[in-house]
């Protein structure tokens, strides 16, 4: 199984090879004790922000149904987490792959060998098969959804449909990183679990174990310092560059609606059509200034809700374009011109 890579191409653990979890020991109780009670419900909508864990949380609860299929069994009511140990059958299974209790549904290469932008509904309609074998006699059967703001609308539909009518002894684990704008009919057949940002040792602990770095490392604090809680963000930031652009781009940000194009054009220059790193740190900068003004305007939202409407179509606009800008490999100042174009519309 290839690791992913951060931005910044640290090699890091999947989600389904990560064992710790950090910072989010409430989140992992409320599972367990869901589980153990006996009548868990069947789906799950955990988000947060990016890069704090949700994934690993979700294949932490997938190792512990599938390794512990009775509920109440004396070891699921006398458990402290949901921690399997690495060396356990269902623990290696899944983190090959080849288990044959969990479907994860994730982006995926088309046949030219490039990554797909959404989750497509092919892929999705495998629930179907997937839930209609003979579950009850083989135990529990667990899906993955990484992440429900990835499937396209055919996608989220055919997903819907078995949501609405799910077989016993099935789980659907949604990981988001924007809930609010999930489909609402999705939304309402699922338990809500909102994972809270990490603080900085959080971030400091995960990252050096994920990325096996010193956790003393002052690089590292420097970038925990600035992720707001992220682990992902932080390994973005290791790069003493990319921390240099955010604050570029957070700079140009504050003079919004006024845009310089000189300094667009400056911007543009310092993304390099192969640099990962770079784009990622751009991209979330904008992420979270954006998503900052949406907190701040949902305080008044009756007086603001078309500049709340503007700001949340030009996030969907600047999410699909950033990731066909990664996916194709095209040229990154055409990105930088078109989102500060747009924001400039939508601050006016």
């Amino acid at each position: 199984m290839s690791p992913r890579k951060t931005e910044s191409d640290v090699a890091i653990p999947h989600p389904r090879e990560t064992f710790q979890l950090f910072g989010h020991r409430e989140a992992e109780m409320a599972l367990l004790e869901a589980y153990r009670s006996g009548r868990i419900p069947h789906a799950w909508l955990i988000g947060g922000p990016q890069g704090i864990g949700k994934a690993t949380l979700a294949y932490r609860m997938a190792r512990f149904v599938l390794a512990h299929g009775q509920p109440r069994a004396p070891s699921v009511q006398r458990a402290e987490s949901l921690a399997v140990e690495p060396s356990d059958p269902v623990a290696r299974q899944i983190a090959a792959g080849s288990h044959g209790g969990l479907l994860t549904l994730e982006r995926t290469a088309n046949d030219r060998g490039v990554m797909r932008t959404v989750i497509t509904v092919d892929e999705t309609r495998e629930t179907i098969s997937f839930f209609g074998s003979t579950a009850a006699a083989e135990g529990w059967r667990v899906c993955i959804v990484d992440t429900v703001d990835e499937l396209n609308p055919n996608a989220a539909n055919a997903l819907l449909k078995i949501l609405e009518e799910p077989p016993q002894q099935s789980l659907f684990l949604l990981v988001s990183h924007a809930p609010a704008r999930v489909l609402a009919t999705i939304q309402s057949r699922c338990r809500k679990l909102r994972l809270r940002a990490l603080s900085t040792d959080d971030v400091i602990q995960a990252a050096a174990s994920a990325a096996d770095l010193e956790a003393g490392d002052p690089a590292l604090r420097e970038a925990a310092d600035s992720a707001e809680g992220s682990v992902a963000r932080a390994l973005t930031l290791l790069g003493g560059d990319a921390l240099k652009l955010q604050q570029r781009t957070a700079a140009m940000l504050a003079k919004l609606p006024q845009v310089d194009p000189r300094e667009l054009h400056t911007l543009g220059d310092s993304l390099p059509i192969s640099d990962r790193v770079a784009l990622a740190a751009f991209i979330d900068g904008i992420d979270r200034w954006i998503a900052e003004r949406l907190h701040a305007d949902e305080a008044s939202a009756n007086q603001n809700l078309p500049r709340l409407a503007r700001l949340a179509e030009v996030w969907e606009k600047i999410v699909r374009a950033a990731r066909d800008t990664e996916t194709y490999n095209l040229e990154r100042k055409p990105l930088v011109f078109s989102v500060f174009g747009w924001l400039a519309d939508a601050t006016r």
